[in-house]
């Protein structure tokens, strides 16, 4: 009875709840219409968007080449360009020079006579003076002015009968003469090795020059010009002869310097034109400078003929031993 009472309450509570649920809705259902709670408006929907077509992957393109951009070279590095004395400012020089050698004269192919005419010029050269100039163009160049003179004078025998400049004279003779040789150059000393110098101590110069050289002769029977013939009357052996030409000269310089103050330099030009002019000339030297003067001694060598076309030329080799001093402004 127990179980039966208690199953009777179960079902009783479970009715009861069933009927007051279902009665809810029919009472919210009857409620006047300012009862019923407000029904919100829906939101208003934003329109889709439209759907997006799928990406195409693009479209392979020709590369196009970039523009070619002008490409400067880097700048050189700074080169440092050392001086030595005497490649900057000028400079002026003295020399003495003290030749020996044979100067000799003779007729030539436009001599309208068959006579002999070649004569040395007697006796030695005497100490002769040469000067100079120099002038630095830039990067080690320089134009150098200079010039020298020899003399020499003396007396000899004609070993034959001779005609020397129109003057006849006979065998045994005795014959006077005297003789001037000029030299005038302009030279123009180009640095040729190394380049650039940077802090070496050799030089090789290539000599362009221009020289004119002349030789200036007297000649003289003293004893005959001295001597009356038979009616008291005195007659002149004597007879002078001139000869010079223009030449270019080409060349190498060889300088060392061995320091600042001691170097070594040696030049050699020259030129020849067949059958007329020739030239040779050379120089060495060694010098020592000290403040603004520098010390040089040394030795030079001249060999030289002027045309022999004309109606008399000259020819001869001299050298020797010089000595000299020069000023540089640097």
């Amino acid at each position: 009875m127990k179980i039966s009472r208690t199953g009777l309450l179960c079902l009783a509570l479970l009715w009861t709840s069933t009927l007051v649920r279902a009665q809810a809705p029919r009472d919210a259902a009857a409620a006047p219409a300012d009862q019923q709670p407000a029904v919100q408006a829906p939101a208003p929907q934003q329109p889709a968007p439209p759907p997006q077509q799928p990406q195409q992957p693009p479209a392979e393109t020709t590369p196009q080449p970039e523009p070619q951009r002008l490409k400067l070279p880097p700048p050189p590095p700074k080169v440092v360009d050392v001086r030595m004395p005497g490649e900057a400012g000028y400079y002026v020089g003295i020399t003495g020079w003290l030749p020996i050698g044979q100067i000799w004269t003779d007729k030539g192919h436009a001599a309208a006579f068959t006579d002999p005419s070649k004569l040395q010029l007697a006796g030695k050269a005497q100490a002769s003076p040469a000067v100079e100039i120099g002038i630095a163009a830039g990067l080690h160049n320089s134009i150098r002015v200079s010039y020298f003179s020899t003399k020499r004078s003396g007396t000899t025998t004609a070993a034959n009968e001779m005609v020397i400049f129109s003057q006849t004279y006979a065998q045994g003779d005795q014959l006077s003469t005297n003789g001037k040789l000029s030299d005038y150059k302009l030279s123009y000393e180009y640095l040729t090795w190394p380049y650039p110098v940077e802090a070496r101590h050799f030089r090789l110069k290539t000599l362009y020059q221009v020289q004119y050289i002349t030789v200036k002769t007297t000649f003289d029977a003293p004893i005959l010009s001295a001597t009356p013939d038979s009616t008291g009357a005195f007659t002149s052996y004597s007879t002078l002869g001139s000869k010079g030409y223009i030449t270019p000269a080409f060349g190498l310089g060889f300088h060392e310097y061995a320091t600042r103050s001691f170097r070594l330099e040696a030049n050699v030009s020259g030129f020849m034109l067949p059958h007329r002019w020739q030239l040779l000339d050379s120089d060495a030297t060694i010098a020592y400078r000290a403040g603004h003067l520098e010390l040089r001694a040394g030795a030079k060598g001249f060999i030289f003929r002027t045309s022999p076309k004309s109606d008399y030329f000259y020819r001869g080799r001299v050298g020797g031993v010089m000595l000299g001093v020069r000023w540089y402004s640097d």
